[in-house]
């Protein structure tokens, strides 16, 4: 919605009784009190407008309510007074001024401007769309914002006939786009959405982003062939285009086209065009790819070293997911140790990491670093888990016990991280010879862990 904002000093000129002076008789006896009435408003007027200043809005809408008791023909006392209705929160009084002060001055786009937004505010869609008809003849803006009412009120077709005679006019816009995939996705016009870019396409065959919308409604639409024909076509036009092959990798996946889905892949990895998390879902569908086909491990690695350090974490984390699949633990750790070196507060991560230091048997690490972590999650109880699985191997049974009873008061329905306490509490009183407690929570464990 469009604010129109207004210079208070013009008031002066709109706002004084338009009086028509006779020709003064000095020497006559004044019958009547219009000079005094005419400074009475004035003073009562400028009082409203101080009142406002300091955001005392009741005795601004009581000074102005007596400027209309002396004359109540000026539009903008209504145009003042309901904006200090509203401010109040007197919602009815102020939407009653506001239609007065619109009544009076027909034209005026600023009043109509106020009242739209007032019933924009409340949610007076009929009411809004109403008024916004009316602004439609000042600026183009309004067009738009009828168009937006049409889609909150369901009149769907109404609201595409705008957009089409704003983008003819105008140009595509990212907000109408917006607006124009909304009613598509309200009334599964999936046919006249594509339609539409089509003609984009026709219309404006140099323009990148016609086909990427284009290619992306053809996927999602399951017509894989146009998409992959209509990505081609823009490589063909484009070659310098990063963006098509976010879509032609996985068609080149999908076709079993491998040195060309290597190709599109590494050129999305290195744009500086394309988004990290784009980036990322491209380099987990080639890991699914490379587990399938080990023959493209060296690609992978390399693509993932393509990738900037402001993008890495997120790939060289993807890499140790790899890594792990294959049991290969030693790389999966480098691999999630880089990851924490480049986004230390990722407690996947992390965890991954700790895991992996207590499976590689790297127990004083897995203590260390298990201690720093509890310092900054105190309530993580995997964490006090592999604090005391840790402690247990390095034979401190005391320092296990403390840290697994604390930890049990954070598990929250998790029978299999219960039962992994108490087979470690079992351990910790097993290397202190307490053979009573450590089969008590041995059986507990049992307990959990047995089907009902």
């Amino acid at each position: 919605m469009k604010r129109l904002i207004y210079i208070l000093f013009l008031f002066g000129i709109l706002l004084l009784p338009q009086i028509n002076y006779a020709q003064v008789d000095f020497n006559k006896t004044p019958d009547d009190d219009l000079g005094d009435n005419e400074d009475k408003f004035q003073e009562l007027f400028y009082e409203a407008l101080k009142q406002k200043g300091i955001e005392n809005y009741d005795r601004a809408a009581e000074a102005l309510q007596k400027c209309i008791d002396i004359d109540d023909s000026v539009p903008v006392l209504y145009f003042e007074l309901g904006k200090s209705y509203n401010k109040l929160k007197n919602f009815g009084a102020a939407e009653d001024a506001f239609k007065e002060a619109v009544d009076k001055d027909p034209d005026n786009e600023w009043f109509l401007d106020e009242l739209y937004g007032f019933y924009a505010s409340q949610n007076e869609h009929e009411k809004a769309l109403k008024t916004v008809k009316q602004l439609v003849r000042f600026h183009p803006d309004y067009k738009e914002d009828l168009a937006s009412l049409y889609v909150r009120t369901k009149k769907y077709d109404e609201a595409l006939e705008i957009l089409d005679a704003l983008d003819s006019k105008f140009g595509i816009s990212v907000s109408r786009d917006m607006m124009r995939n909304r009613i598509y996705e309200a009334t599964g016009r999936k046919k006249d959405q594509i339609e539409n870019l089509e003609t984009r396409v026709e219309n404006n065959p140099e323009k990148e982003s016609n086909y990427l919308a284009l290619i992306f409604r053809y996927s999602e639409n399951n017509e894989k062939e146009k998409a992959f024909e209509t990505a081609k076509e823009l490589l063909k036009i484009n070659p310098n285009s990063q963006l098509v092959h976010l879509a032609l990798y996985k068609f080149y996946l999908d076709d079993n086209e491998a040195e060309k889905a290597i190709e599109s892949m590494k050129i999305v990895v290195k744009s500086t065009e394309i988004k990290p998390e784009a980036k990322v879902k491209v380099l987990k569908d080639f890991v699914n790819f490379v587990k399938n086909n080990p023959e493209y491990e060296s690609d992978l690695v390399e693509a993932t070293a393509l990738v900037s350090d402001t993008d890495n974490s997120k790939s060289v984390e993807e890499l140790g997911q790899y890594y792990l699949a294959k049991n290969d633990k030693v790389k999966a750790l480098e691999n999630f140790e880089a990851a924490l070196n480049l986004e230390p507060n990722n407690f996947g991560v992390l965890r991954n990491v700790l895991l992996l230091y207590i499976d590689l048997k790297k127990y004083d690490l897995a203590k260390e670093k298990s201690g720093e972590a509890l310092e900054i999650y105190p309530s993580q109880p995997i964490l006090y888990l592999i604090n005391g699985v840790t402690l247990n191997e390095l034979n401190l049974p005391k320092e296990s016990l403390e840290s697994l009873e604390t930890g049990l008061d954070y598990i929250i329905d998790d029978t299999k991280m219960e039962a992994d306490f108490y087979n470690q509490l079992s351990k910790a009183y097993t290397l202190l010879n307490n053979t009573a407690k450590a089969k008590a929570f041995s059986d507990k464990a049992k307990q959990i862990q047995s089907p009902n």
